[in-house]
């Protein structure tokens, strides 16, 4: 099984990933031109846009974790799973900045008065760098050490993200928080244990 799986990554590409990304948005705003979304369309596509970027930086932590344990190598699909997130995320956004809050002043009020904005907007921010360096110009120039060391900006990004969404459910939804808890599991595999066992382990020897 995983050696099929490996055999139809090779011969799979990246690059499609790109163009299929966008089809959901499009998607998205075309049943609200077209009155399918409701009576708050703006709504339905600003909740539908940013979890569809949550799920992309979800997918994009998920890589690392199969090819360690699952021996299933999808590494060759990450940056562009990457830059999608970011384009989903920002267009999520921009959605609620021009469509619905509709004003600058508003926006920055919104920022600085919302907690769950405040959140959201931290993570675009960490986003950003990230964006920028998804290229192999930015690895040549910073160094592949500084550039991994910069990428480590996904962990609080995602967290962010996960926290943005459980602030901004309106009373108890457990949607948000199974999402948060798959979040924390998913950076748990991230976290060198193996480093703790053998520092406690001198620790005691000591």
């Amino acid at each position: 099984m995983r050696a099929a799986i490996q055999s139809i990554v090779r011969a799979t590409p990246a690059w499609p990933i790109y163009p299929l990304g966008m089809i959901p948005i499009l998607w998205l705003y075309y049943l609200g031109l077209t009155g399918s979304l409701g009576v708050e369309p703006v709504e339905v596509i600003e909740h539908r846009l940013g979890l569809w970027g949550l799920w992309l930086l979800l997918a994009g932590l998920t890589i690392t974790p199969l090819m360690r344990h699952a021996r299933i190598n999808l590494i060759k699909y990450r940056r562009a799973i990457g830059v999608m997130a970011f384009v989903y995320i920002l267009v999520h956004l921009l959605t609620w900045a021009i469509l619905d809050v509709q004003s600058l002043d508003r926006v920055w009020a919104d920022i600085v008065k919302r907690p769950y904005i405040t959140v959201g907007m931290a993570g675009f921010a960490l986003m950003l760098p990230l964006a920028l360096t998804s290229n192999n110009w930015s690895v040549r120039r910073l160094g592949s050490a500084a550039w991994k060391r910069l990428h480590w900006l996904v962990y609080p990004t995602v967290l962010l993200g996960a926290v943005h969404f459980v602030m901004l459910a309106k009373g108890f939804q457990l949607e948000p928080l199974l999402y948060l808890a798959g979040t924390v599991v998913l950076l748990g595999f991230r976290v060198p244990w193996q480093r703790f066992r053998l520092f406690s382990f001198r620790q005691a020897a000591q």
